[in-house]
């Protein structure tokens, strides 16, 4: 008989989560045989986590394109001709009524994107009026818009903001290969301000960019090592749009591998085990097969409604039929 495959070691059970992960451990979980993979993933995420509930978010985009950001997979870039025409901020009102509708639909969280660089002072009061709103109404409350300075952080707490979303995009070593205008470090301070402020943190990152394994592996890797996981972590796939030069580059070269995105997944739930791990962008483009292999592997939140900013969304009677099938339901549901 042969001998019994040797694997790294996983984690016991109930491990208080870890932030002393090394990049050559998280390139190890990645390499690990699919089925361990994913059979740790799902361990890890009972441990923390009721398998059969997802967490459901809505994204509503208050201020759309003119972004001065040059992020190579954006189609709200100014620097890019992608068609679309930038819109003005959007009324407190208008955006309120967008979350009673959000609500109604069955949504937990209501999260606000702004295609700004960072926060203008000047637009603060306008978004402290959306958030105010949008927590009245009994959701969750979520922003994200752009870089924020330690003042702006403590003044979005204050309005009741409860998340704000910052991502990473990819690992340090391909962050050039998809934005220039901003560095890796701009994007850790705004978390730090975040953090400083009270508030939680949403945070992940894009998969499918070109990148390596070793890039994925390594944008896990700096999530698992802030002084605080992400209580949010987004997985995006990349929706290639025509127009951005990443967008373009994957439509030459082909999309990343669903197994890959699994992978990624079970990653992310292994190395960050508290945190909500959510199938973001690119899940419309996505089978029903594969969305269940992510929840197997541990994911266990989505972004509903017809649309995610400027990308599509299954929509809700999918998500519904989806859900009704795995025998799954919204988290805190009877």
């Amino acid at each position: 008989m042969n001998a019994p495959t040797q694997f790294p070691p996983a984690m016991p059970a109930f491990a208080e989560p870890r932030h002393d992960w090394t990049l050559e451990e998280v390139e190890a979980l990645f390499a690990l045989p699919f089925a361990e993979l994913v059979f740790r993933a799902a361990d890890t995420h009972r441990q923390w986590f009721d398998p059969t509930e997802v967490q459901l978010s809505q994204l509503l985009s208050v201020k759309t394109g003119g972004c001065a950001e040059n992020c190579g997979y954006c189609s709200q870039s100014s620097h890019f001709d992608t068609g679309l025409k930038a819109s003005k901020l959007m009324e407190a009102a208008d955006v309120i009524a967008d979350a009673q509708a959000a609500k109604d639909g069955g949504a937990q969280r209501f999260c606000m994107g702004a295609a700004w660089r960072d926060l203008k002072d000047r637009d603060l009061p306008k978004v402290a009026a959306m958030i105010s709103g949008v927590k009245a109404l009994g959701l969750e409350t979520c922003a994200t818009l752009g870089m924020l300075t330690a003042d702006q952080a403590v003044a979005l707490k204050a309005a009741g903001l409860d998340y704000y979303n910052h991502n990473l995009d990819t690992g340090p070593e391909y962050y050039e290969q998809v934005v220039t205008t901003r560095t890796y470090q701009d994007r850790l301070d705004t978390l730090g301000h975040v953090r400083d402020a009270g508030m939680s943190t949403c945070c992940g990152g894009i998969v499918g960019m070109g990148e390596t394994r070793r890039d994925r592996a390594s944008l896990l890797h700096q999530l698992g090592t802030l002084p605080e996981h992400p209580d949010s972590l987004p997985v995006n796939a990349l929706v290639p749009i025509g127009g951005t030069p990443l967008g373009d580059k994957v439509k030459a070269e082909g999309e990343l591998d669903g197994l890959e995105f699994v992978r990624t997944v079970a990653v992310a739930r292994l190395v960050c085990p508290k945190s909500m791990v959510r199938i973001a962008a690119g899940r419309e483009a996505m089978s029903r097969e594969l969305q269940a292999l992510c929840f197997l592997a541990g994911a266990n939140s989505i972004f509903v409604g017809a649309q995610l900013l400027t990308t599509p969304l299954p929509g809700q009677g999918k998500d519904a039929a989806l859900m009704a099938d795995l025998g799954m339901k919204a988290m805190g549901a009877a």
